[in-house]
């Protein structure tokens, strides 16, 4: 058994590998273990490869926008196969990059699957490790469905990894990866539909700008169900046979490929906590404000294995790797400072937000000016040929300063950050207003929603 570990990290995701390399540069004697590729969801089954297969999206979508105008689309099509190779061509390398950027801070890379075995050993694949500390950084699983056929379905690491995009997709839910992905398989030429069991789908965003969205989105070709259930998903000779419920109506659906896009939760089933003295749920590890765990003084945990009030998003794992490393390191409880942080679905416009929704802020006793603006006929979209484009900002009326921003249209995924970053340092809008971008740009947009 190795006794001297300062500390094991779980999870060779961004959280993980943010904290395993800022401990091991500071010279404690660090492992971190994974039992898939080093990279994590983010790197190789996530964010960057399906923004890399959006890119396909995004050009036939430009093309069909300027018809008429300049471009004729002709046969232009996405090539599946050569798509997912240049996608393959960035998420191959990542797994020994990270090991070798790992290495090179002094941290040991163990291969396996980690459980817990006491308050402060735990095993890998059989073999013994024992650690003062622990940051548990295991990321996130699809949440478990409960319907008849329910391993007939795939989920969307399978989906980034099809060889060949069927005709026919019927996604389930209606959140990030069931958009962004029903978005990018229309525009390669299949006829996505999305169940979700719901009345409004991208709950965690503007509920005027989500039906913006689905408009846009049925006229590419993407059917949204809503307030419809999965009953049950069966064979049928080469395809699917899907039976779903809505109110007191069943019927069926015929489709080549079923997509678990119905939300995660914390990978934490397998990993004994109940051996360390750990209380969890769905939501993730139990921790203080700090990130260490409230029933367990050796375990930290960071990204969707901590139940905290940051979003599940990869910037924010990061934060909380580094913010569970510092304290680690430093004995301190500085818990972390999730203000400003922005949020996007990427689809085709995407739409985006940082701060609170309409909602929230008069919850929460604020007195808002709405700022609603339709930019659909802005020159910045009608270069490109978009007409449908808006952006919501929140503002308080007692000091100006921007409570939140809610934009749906091309590029605004950038957009918005500079909303995060006004709300982040506690900017009025007059403050932001006085910015001077580059013209003609997106960013010179930016003055007139405020």
């Amino acid at each position: 058994m190795n006794e001297d570990y300062d500390l094991i990290v779980i999870g060779a995701g961004m959280a993980g590998v943010a904290a395993a390399n800022k401990c091991g540069a500071a010279g404690w004697r660090v492992a971190i273990v994974d039992a898939l590729p080093y990279g994590g969801t983010c790197a190789l089954r996530g964010c960057d490869p399906k923004k890399i297969l959006r890119r396909g999206a995004e050009i036939m979508d430009a093309a069909r926008l300027m018809q008429g105008k300049g471009i004729d689309p002709g046969d232009l099509s996405i090539n599946w196969a050569d798509l997912m190779a240049h996608k393959r061509g960035f998420t191959d390398p990542v797994p020994d990059k990270m090991e070798k950027g790992l290495s090179g801070n002094g941290v040991e890379t163990l291969h396996g699957a980690a459980r817990f075995t006491g308050s402060n050993t735990l095993e890998v694949d059989g073999t013994a490790y024992q650690s003062e500390r622990f940051l548990v950084a295991a990321g996130a699983m699809p949440r478990p469905l409960s319907f008849t056929g329910v391993d007939l379905v795939i989920d969307s690491t399978d989906f980034l990894n099809l060889e060949a995009l069927p005709n026919r997709v019927l996604f389930i839910g209606g959140g990030f990866v069931s958009f962004e992905f029903a978005h990018i398989a229309a525009r390669a030429g299949a006829n996505p539909i999305i169940v979700d069991r719901g009345a409004r789908p991208l709950r965690g965003f503007d509920p005027d700008l989500v039906e913006m969205l689905i408009d846009r989105s049925g006229g590419i070709g993407v059917d949204l169900m809503r307030e419809t259930e999965i009953v049950s998903v069966s064979e049928a000779s080469r395809a699917f046979t899907v039976e779903v419920k809505s109110g007191d109506e069943t019927r069926t659906i015929e489709t080549d490929l079923v997509v678990h896009g119905a939300g995660r939760v914390a990978a934490l089933a397998d990993l004994n906590l109940e051996a360390a003295g750990v209380d969890y749920s769905d939501k993730g590890i139990v921790v203080a404000p700090h990130l260490q765990s409230t029933t367990n003084s050796a375990v930290f945990a960071a990204g969707d294995s901590a139940d905290t009030d940051g979003m599940p998003l990869t910037p924010v794992a990061v934060i909380e790797g580094k913010v569970a490393a510092s304290n680690m390191l430093k004995d301190t409880q500085t818990a972390p400072d999730y203000a400003g942080i922005p949020t996007a679905v990427f689809t085709v416009p995407e739409v985006a937000r940082v701060g609170m929704l309409e909602s929230e802020a008069r919850d929460a006793g604020y007195d808002v000016d709405v700022r609603f603006t339709d930019t659909g006929d802005w020159y910045s979209n009608y270069r490109i040929g978009e007409t449908s484009a808006a952006a919501k900002v929140l503002v308080d009326k007692s000091n100006g300063k921007i409570l939140g921003a809610h934009l749906f249209g091309p590029e605004y995924g950038e957009l918005i950050n500079f909303f995060g970053l006004a709300i982040k340092l506690g900017l009025a809008a007059k403050q932001l207003k006085s910015m001077t971008a580059a013209y003609p740009s997106v960013g010179s947009d930016l003055g007139s929603l405020l």
